[in-house]
């Protein structure tokens, strides 16, 4: 399994750095509401960010992720994965 590590660059952006094979960067926006949505306000944005990536690189590789996007625009409602992230954050 891939080290997936999180930190805040600036409000609601973080850089993501996934090594495995491979070390990949990416930089992701996380809106504040849809951080909420997703964690209930019960896990660190970081946290939220290690869960999203995990269910992503379980469905693509990476090469498939852009290098820079909006969490909530490349989900774009797609209930299997936030439900894979919502059940990964479940109690």
């Amino acid at each position: 399994m891939a080290l997936i590590s999180v930190s805040m660059v600036d409000a609601n952006t973080y850089q993501v750095v996934v090594e495995g094979a491979d070390e990949t960067e990416y930089r992701v926006v996380m809106d504040p509401d849809y951080y909420k949505r997703l964690s209930r306000g019960e896990f660190t944005h970081e946290w939220v960010l290690v869960q999203a990536f995990r269910v992503l690189l379980e469905r693509d590789a990476n090469v498939s992720i852009p290098a820079e996007f909006d969490l909530k625009e490349f989900i774009a409602g797609d209930i299997e994965i936030e439900s894979k992230i919502a059940s990964r954050l479940a109690p």
